[in-house]
């Protein structure tokens, strides 16, 4: 069965809704908000602590490789969730095909362990 072209007019009504109401917000918050600017209130500040120093400070790539490990199973999770819903209408193929992915998923992190991507040494 082709999707009709009506079929997407509620899809399309949302997102021009949200992208109005977003785009109306800001314009409204920067019309009414306050403008008060001073010294203190423009200087840089993280987490309640006077910055020092150069800002481009290298950080340890390992940071960055358990963000972008968190990140990637994170998105593998949120693959389960609709499989986990449609369990009993997907039958064994949906079984066997869901094995097949924890499988490589479960590879990828054993290959995670191997290579000590976890470790922080």
């Amino acid at each position: 069965m082709q999707p009709n072209q009506l079929d997407f007019i509620p899809i399309l009504m949302q997102i021009l809704f949200a992208a109005g109401f977003v785009s109306v917000t800001v314009w409204v918050s920067g019309k009414l908000g306050p403008r008060r600017k001073s010294k203190i209130k423009d200087s840089s500040w993280e987490c309640g602590i006077e910055s020092i120093g150069n800002a481009r400070i290298p950080f340890n790539v390992k940071y960055f490789l358990v963000a972008i490990l968190f990140v990637l199973f994170d998105v593998e999770v949120v693959f389960m969730y609709p499989w986990a819903v449609n369990f009993q209408a997907l039958g064994w193929d949906g079984f066997a095909k869901m094995g097949i992915f924890l499988f490589l998923l479960l590879i990828g992190l054993l290959y995670e362990f191997k290579k000590k991507g976890l470790e922080w040494d």
